[in-house]
């Protein structure tokens, strides 16, 4: 299960990356909003983290303006990797190295159709581990530090 989410500046985005998801047979649990009537980012951030930090959904794509305010709300909740891609290459390292669980994108600053292809690339990428296990657990351990 994917968890998907955005403001009203991602609506649009997030309503042709549905559709695209579910032609490809994803499982998608939308987290709002469902309008283009002004919101708060933060809300729907929060909600597909919460939804991925706790093992309901595998991987959330969240998506505002820019991409900026909601990975940044997103990567508040404990155990959130959430990596705003503009590339596909970015896209498929930030799953190689990063092992990040969720993808941010802006509806405002990436076109649809590259859209399309970075979460494609993000989707279908996975965690390469060794070394970069080691880096993503002193990640963690930053997280649990600074929550104590």
């Amino acid at each position: 299960m994917i968890a998907i989410a955005s403001d009203h500046g991602g609506f649009e985005l997030k309503k042709e990356i549905m559709k695209h998801l579910e032609a490809k047979g994803y499982a998608l649990k939308d987290f709002g909003t469902y309008t283009t009537d002004s919101c708060d980012y933060p809300i729907y951030g929060e909600a597909a983290a919460r939804a991925v930090a706790s093992g309901e959904c595998e991987r959330g794509i969240i998506i505002c303006g820019t991409g900026i305010g909601i990975s940044i709300s997103a990567n508040k909740v404990k155990g959130i990797r959430a990596a705003l891609c503009a590339d596909c290459y970015s896209a498929e390292y930030t799953r190689l190295h990063n092992d990040a669980n969720i993808l941010a994108l802006g509806a405002r600053t990436t076109g649809s159709g590259l859209a399309l292809k970075i979460v494609d690339t993000f989707l279908s990428t996975e965690f390469e581990g060794g070394r970069h296990a080691r880096r993503v657990a002193l990640i963690s351990d930053i997280e649990d530090r600074e929550r104590a």
